[in-house]
């Protein structure tokens, strides 16, 4: 435990899933958090996105943890947003160590010619505009904070291997390595470190939805859980369906921990070999 004691961290999307779980991990090792989520919908997002409720569940559970959370409605597509959000929240928390930049979605998928372009350009602007939105704004807390901080990017098995009909979530991933490549380069020099992780499915309603189930087994009239997790064995190396989201918090907590001080520019995969396989 404290592993990240006296430091504050930023996470967009943390209303639920795998945000949820960041914020919470680095709560239980002692950081307090500023979180934002959309708490909306996504024109042809294919599943609900998430809500007020859920942002203050996760209230709930990190306050529960004994540290401090301030959470505000955001929309990563808009820099204002964001930056009033994190103004906010350092100006109560007094200061910034660690963003995550997690928030993503999953758009309609198809053959890329036949994607509308709003689901291709809502996609990308959450999945990697938004990433760098997210930084942007955090930057000036960042290095009010430093020397140091630490910078992790949520990208996916899909910006290490690309498959069909998901052309937008992969160009968006790849992206996202691009970036943190990019920006660790350009802020080494300042002792900030920047680095990705790239989950294989994850355990979230991004997968959990009716459309994932008749996607994963078309042969079937009702599929469900159970019919996505043995399609899914298919793809692994090792002998697991998806991930829980706490798995992924736990490499979170370490890229935000000064463990990985030396560490920048790395994809960290947590995947079962996904991306190997």
């Amino acid at each position: 435990m404290g592993r990240v004691s006296g430091k504050v961290a930023f996470i967009t999307g943390a209303a639920r899933g795998q945000g949820r779980s960041h914020a919470v991990r680095l709560a239980e090792e002692g950081a307090d958090i500023i979180a934002v989520d959309l708490c909306g919908d996504v024109p042809e997002m294919p599943y609900p996105g998430g809500s007020l409720a859920d942002l203050e569940e996760t209230v709930r559970l990190v306050e529960a943890t004994g540290r401090r959370i301030v959470a505000r409605k955001a929309d990563v597509r808009s820099l204002d947003e964001l930056r009033a959000a994190v103004d906010e929240g350092v100006a109560e928390l007094g200061r910034l160590d660690v963003v995550v930049a997690n928030a993503g979605v999953l758009t309609a998928i198809g053959p890329f010619d036949t994607m509308s372009e709003a689901a291709f350009a809502d996609l990308v602007d959450i999945n990697l505009t938004g990433v760098w939105r997210t930084v942007t704004v955090a930057m000036p807390h960042l290095r009010a904070s430093g020397p140091g901080g630490s910078i992790i990017l949520t990208s996916s098995s899909a910006g290490i291997r690309a498959s069909r009909n998901t052309a937008h979530y992969v160009a968006s991933k790849f992206g996202v390595v691009g970036l943190m490549r990019a920006m660790a380069l350009e802020l080494g020099p300042e002792m900030i470190r920047v680095n990705s992780v790239h989950p294989t499915q994850v355990d979230t309603p991004m997968i959990q939805n009716e459309f994932m189930y008749r996607r994963a087994r078309p042969d079937l009239a009702e599929p469900g859980r159970d019919d996505l997790a043995e399609a899914s064995l298919s793809r692994m190396a090792m002998p697991i369906p998806w991930v829980d989201p706490v798995e992924i918090a736990h490499a979170v907590v370490f890229l935000a921990s000064e463990e990985s001080r030396y560490v920048t520019g790395l994809a960290m995969t947590v995947d079962g070999g996904i991306s190997i396989a």
